[in-house]
């Protein structure tokens, strides 16, 4: 896309993650921020000075008109309200850019934003980070290995009992919640291991009535693998007291003909066939600029960057894509189809 040595990039927000991504793009270098927009103003100025970025706008618009001629993308960072309005604008002055997950509130939302920026000639990327987490990808080398012989089900749990809205209240408001912000990151991971689901079907409760107002539990069962593996997802942010509370790591069971692979607590990965069980850690990166409580994930985001920005100087072709997140976003507002029908929904 550009033969600069360093990309230049404006923010759009300047919230929770706003900080952790600003922090990543530095770690991973070749990306520069020259621009950030926020609607309170005195946020931005105050990433601004952190993290030495020389324009600051409350107008999004004003800032691509003002900085358009030297910009190669637009990292997105807002909360899912501003990722519909802002991919538009960013597609209106031909900018590519990287949004947040999930993509929007509704899947004709989501589709609106593929068509303008594929109308605008732009690439679009969604930052999924999850699974460039170290012991997901570790998992995924594992089963494509074929070690574990024909795969028939796998469990992937992300149940926590942490304090999620505390960081980010604005998590209470959505309607629609574990799904969309939680579901999209381990429907992507199950993608990820397994390819395009056949069917899915869900059930989904809110434990939180009159503190949140969306779900905030949920189960998904989903046909893959070209229907030869079964795969449940639960998810939960319940706030209870859990006795192996690893927030926010994600534990993995998968179960095939030749023998059995786990993630479990602390990054330990447990591989079993006929010639025995081998237990290995697979930590993640430690970075000084992490949040200790969302380690892990923070240390992913870093990876994203690293493929994104590969992507956008035209040397590899990423791997969330819009296109590709696409996908499952559908896989998403199938489930919440099911939760409402009581029904399997094919996919």
């Amino acid at each position: 896309m550009s033969d600069k040595k360093d990309l230049r990039f404006a923010v759009f927000g300047a919230g929770f993650w706003t900080r952790f991504q600003l922090a990543a793009w530095r770690e991973i270098g070749g990306a520069v921020p020259v621009a950030i927009y926020n609607r309170t103003i005195a946020k931005a100025e105050a990433y601004a000075r952190e993290f030495n970025i020389p324009n600051v706008y409350d107008d999004p618009e004003a800032l691509l008109v003002a900085e358009k001629s030297d910009l190669d993308f637009v990292d997105n960072i807002t909360e899912i309200g501003g990722h519909k309005p802002l991919t538009l604008l960013c597609a209106k002055h031909g900018i590519a850019t990287i949004c947040q997950k999930p993509m929007a509130p509704s899947l004709a939302d989501v589709e609106e934003m593929m068509q303008a920026c594929s109308d605008a000639g732009i690439p679009f990327f969604i930052h999924e980070n999850w699974r460039w987490q170290t012991p997901i990808r570790e998992t995924k080398r594992i089963l494509d290995s074929g070690v574990l012989g024909e795969v028939f089900r796998c469990r992937i749990d992300m149940i926590s009992g942490f304090d999620v809205w505390a960081n980010q209240p604005a998590l209470a408001e959505l309607e629609n919640f574990i799904l969309t912000d939680l579901g999209t990151h381990i429907l992507d991971v199950a993608r990820f291991y397994f390819g395009e689901a056949e069917s899915v079907y869900c059930q989904t409760r809110n434990t939180l009535p009159g503190k949140i107002k969306g779900e905030n539990v949920a189960t998904v069962a989903l046909r893959m693998n070209q229907g030869k593996t079964d795969v449940v997802c639960a998810l939960a942010y319940a706030k209870t007291p859990l006795e192996r509370e690893r927030f926010p790591e994600t534990f993995l069971f998968i179960e095939g003909s030749e023998g059995s692979l786990e993630l479990g607590p602390d990054y330990i990965v447990r591989l079993t066939t006929k010639e025995g069980t081998s237990l290995r850690r697979v930590k993640p990166p430690r970075y000084f600029w992490a949040d200790p409580a969302y380690d892990i994930v923070h240390a992913s985001i870093a990876a994203c960057n690293a493929d994104l920005l590969s992507a956008l100087k035209g040397e590899s072709i990423a791997e969330t894509t819009g296109e590709d997140n696409l996908k499952t976003i559908r896989l998403v507002y199938a489930a919440y189809e099911s939760a409402a029908t009581g029904n399997s929904v094919p996919c």
